[in-house]
């Protein structure tokens, strides 16, 4: 029998001491399911530890706060609570069958049989069971395979799986992406080309939700290309339709194994700034992610796989180092593969090199005889514009000799 009996996450205290409380109330009736178990088997990390139950909520809670844990009810209404054991959560759910479902939601009932819970999950990857001990249960048939052959299956029906929730368009290529070894399950492919329609239900902050951990798979392309092929891409994010230089960035990434960041993907696979804007409209990203996409796109600075050391540090200092370092790639898939040596230095110099703040205060410019008013900051901006010119000296001296040079040109 497959087991995973020597996972670190199963074998820690505090994964020990939960279930333990859960089977003395119920023996054999929790069981970790999901992620933790995939991940165990297909050598991944595993970062989240989910358990299904047959307890209900309310017991599930009574049992954890006698055990002198932490238990909220994060998803109570479909029979989650997430226990907190020396601040560490778990997911615990009741398992559940599904009794209706428009796509986008579905209203649940408890019940206690495995099987039922499975059937209402969305990959036999996903369905996949552990018992206290390790032991792998397997209801569907076909997870354990799935899980050893890196193969991404419905569960059942594909059209089924899909009409209970059509986000699970996006997430069969988000898992393809993480998780496949060859080619895309032609059956589940087929049902998300005849059910793409249903992309146009789902709430736009689960699609960016869901966008942004597919392209953080360490190679998304084999997925992106599925997406393209059947209009998914399209309909979900027509914004995104750069594809050479999407490919050419992921291809960079993959060759070279440089750190992968979904951001930087998504401003590769934009145009400009304009469809930078509109994605950000549509699909309500946050200012921050907004301005970071804005300012990957940007071309107000030069750059060149060629720059000195001098001119890189000049353009982080007017960028900043997340911008300098997302204009670098961009501009690196732009040419492609070329000067790789040069453009990855680039990039490592500016991930290392940390812009100085001007050694200038707008007192120090008064003192020089500057008037209170505009033309302090006039000063302070020839002062930083000299300063950067020479290389960012870190000379005081210097600095107030300027200062004074400046403002005697004032008078």
């Amino acid at each position: 029998m497959t087991a995973i009996t020597h996972a670190p996450w199963l074998r820690a205290a505090e994964t020990q001491a939960l279930i333990a409380a859960l089977e003395a109330a119920r023996p054999g009736g929790s069981r970790f399911v999901g992620g933790c178990v995939r991940n165990t088997l297909m050598g991944r990390e595993v970062d989240d530890i989910d358990i299904a139950t047959q307890l209900t909520p309310d017991r599930v809670t009574e049992i954890a706060q006698a055990a002198g844990f932490a238990a909220h009810p994060t998803g109570v209404e479909h029979g989650t609570v997430t226990v907190v054991v020396n601040h560490k959560p778990f997911e615990v759910t009741t398992l559940r069958r599904d009794v209706s479902t428009d796509g986008r939601r579905a209203t649940v009932a408890f019940t206690e049989s495995w099987e039922e819970d499975a059937q209402r999950r969305d990959f036999r990857m996903n369905a996949l069971y552990a018992a206290p001990d390790g032991s792998i249960h397997d209801p569907t048939g076909g997870g354990l395979e799935d899980a050893r052959a890196g193969r991404v299956i419905f569960i059942g029906d594909a059209h089924q799986r899909i009409r209970e929730d059509y986000l699970r368009i996006l997430r069969f290529f988000r898992f393809n992406a993480w998780y496949a070894r060859g080619p895309i399950d032609p059956h589940g492919l087929h049902a998300c080309a005849d059910l793409v329609g249903g992309l146009d239900t789902l709430s736009v902050e689960r699609v960016w939700k869901e966008v942004k951990k597919l392209l953080a798979a360490p190679d998304p392309r084999a997925a992106w290309e599925g997406m393209t092929a059947i209009e998914v891409r399209a309909r979900a994010l027509p914004e995104m339709n750069n594809e050479p230089r999407f490919d050419a960035l992921c291809s960079i990434e993959a060759d070279l194994l440089l750190p992968v960041d979904a951001m930087t993907r998504v401003a590769a696979s934009l145009p400009d700034q304009a469809s930078a804007q509109a994605l950000a409209r549509r699909l309500k990203l946050s200012n921050e992610e907004r301005g970071r996409l804005i300012a990957a796109l940007g071309d107000d600075v030069k750059l060149a796989s060629y720059m000195s050391l001098r001119e890189m540090r000049r353009a982080i200092y007017m960028l900043g180092n997340e911008a300098f370092r997302d204009r670098v790639m961009l501009a690196w898939a732009g040419v492609g593969g070329d000067k790789a040596q040069q453009w990855r230095a680039l990039v490592a110099h500016g991930q290392m090199w940390t812009a100085p703040r001007l050694p200038l205060t707008g007192d120090e410019v008064m003192a020089a005889g500057v008037p209170p008013g505009p033309k302090v900051g006039a000063v302070m901006r020839e002062v930083e514009a000299w300063w950067i010119d020479a290389d960012f000296p870190d000379d005081k001296l210097s600095i107030i000799e300027r200062l004074k040079a400046v403002a005697q040109g004032l008078n």
